[in-house]
């Protein structure tokens, strides 16, 4: 598949949901807080969860955040 084709069907694929980096990362935080204390974060901020599904940078960010929340809470 060339590079345009590419791009477009990421583009076309993406959910609908999805919130974007931005917002993503404004709320990451609590995110992670939901998730180690064992309650649904995706349901409670779909977007994010949308997001995290389709953005690799991000959703390396999220595992590092919630590791190091986990981590914490020890």
């Amino acid at each position: 598949m060339s590079g345009w084709r590419e791009t477009l069907e990421r583009f076309l694929a993406t959910d609908p949901r999805d919130v974007g980096c931005d917002e993503a990362m404004a709320v990451l935080h609590l995110y992670a807080e939901l998730q180690a204390a064992g309650v649904d974060a995706a349901g409670q901020y779909p977007g994010v969860a949308a997001h995290l599904a389709g953005c690799e940078a991000c959703a390396e960010d999220a595992r590092g955040l919630l590791a190091a929340v986990q981590e914490d809470d020890r």
